[in-house]
């Protein structure tokens, strides 16, 4: 058992870590008070990152991305958390893995040009009616002699202003509950898609999450994705895969640098004659909160190594998600405590990493939600998730 990282992984983290600090947080301030990234800078720092070997590290070689294990890509993803949402998106790329089960025709039409940085996508599964439970969607998909028709209404899509495609989940089987959804590839300009209004958010300024309107679109079979039937098990699977980088990964890597800030802010800020680093209710505070995120990575590490074993690892994400976006919420209500009345002011960053931080016990799977799924595993016998596992 070695927790040690390889030659190769630190090289991976100091390369991130060095551009996000020279090439991507010099641009935070800008986008907070704009609201949005310029489009020229946003193709810029996406080419050098493409130069670096950076873009699409999720991606297999075989669809042209880096290919990292599940293990080495999370190690990324945790720099990831030390910088803003739409840089994330822009600089590195945003592929997700549900395009993979694609044929080769649709891998070649949507896939390989997001990979290549010329197209850029979103998922839209989630609707007004349909938040968590992902099985209650009301958008249809009807069989027709060209294809399909499809009808509905999806929101709080992420990146949807600037993307150029989407996937989405809709009914084709009424009667048939879960087994009757299915998931298609729609392109931002097909006759009958409106992209509604952006819709307004406490955090992750520059991000849009429109809302998305589908009036009788008409879409050939070559735009259903995977097998008819199928589509909400590849949402699912998608999402858990989100889930364990997207909001696990960058959770503990946005706690760090939140515990950074606090740190050299406690060790510099002079109250009653000395540092407030020698206070003991605020190192109670670094304390506990240096015990949680070491915890948080180590949890989220096991699931990622164990992913690449070939593990069913979907309770073990639900348990990393709850732990990791709860440690991150209590590190950042203690670095706005230590910072003060400072850490309420937008002069500094801590009250936007405050705001931003808010969503991530919420977005894919609620906290309360994750919670359940793990006491299911438990009620199945699933000891593993809380005890050493004596088999391989």
């Amino acid at each position: 058992m070695d927790f040690s990282l390889s030659h190769e992984q630190k090289m991976l983290v100091e390369t991130v870590r060095e551009f996000i600090v020279s090439e991507l947080q010099p641009l935070e301030e800008e986008i907070e008070h704009s609201g949005m990234l310029d489009p020229d800078l946003a193709e810029d720092i996406k080419k050098k990152s493409l130069q670096l070997g950076l873009f699409a590290m999720n991606v297999p070689k075989t669809f042209g991305g880096v290919g990292l294990s599940t293990l080495d890509w999370i190690l990324a993803e945790e720099q990831f958390g030390h910088t803003t949402d739409i840089l994330i998106r822009r600089a590195f790329g945003n592929v997700y893995d549900i395009l993979f089960e694609g044929t080769q025709e649709q891998v070649e039409r949507w896939l390989l040009p997001c990979v290549r940085g010329d197209r850029v996508f979103s998922v839209a599964f989630t609707e007004p009616e349909a938040g968590s439970d992902a099985a209650s969607i009301r958008t249809r998909a009807v069989k027709n002699s060209g294809g399909w028709c499809i009808s509905g209404k999806k929101h709080f899509i992420s990146d949807g202003a600037f993307s150029d495609f989407f996937v989405i989940t809709a009914v084709t089987g009424p009667e048939q509950g879960h087994r009757g959804i299915s998931t298609f590839i729609i392109d931002k300009n097909t006759p009958g898609v409106t992209v509604g209004r952006d819709q307004p958010m406490m955090g992750l300024r520059g991000t849009s999450h429109v809302e998305l309107f589908f009036d009788e679109v008409q879409l050939g079979p070559e735009h259903l994705l995977g097998e008819e039937g199928r589509g909400l098990m590849l949402a699912l699977e998608t999402l858990g895969r989100i889930r364990l980088a997207q909001v696990c990964a960058r959770a503990v890597g946005k706690a760090t640098k939140i515990f950074q800030l606090s740190t050299e802010f406690a060790s510099q800020r002079t109250q009653f004659g000395q540092t407030l680093d020698q206070f003991q209710q605020i190192q109670q505070m670094l304390a506990d909160s240096a015990i949680e995120i070491n915890a948080a990575r180590l949890a989220v590490l096991q699931t990622a190594w164990e992913a690449d074993q070939g593990k069913d690892v979907k309770a073990r994400i639900s348990m990393a998600k709850v732990q990791a976006s709860e440690t991150l919420g209590r590190v950042a209500d203690r670095g706005v405590q230590i910072f003060g009345g400072l850490g309420y002011c937008k002069d500094l960053p801590m009250e936007r990493y405050f705001r931003d931080s808010r969503i991530y016990r919420i977005y894919d799977g609620t906290s309360e939600i994750h919670r359940t799924v793990i006491a299911k595993a438990l009620s199945r016998g699933e000891n593993s998730l809380f005890n050493l596992s004596l088999t391989s």
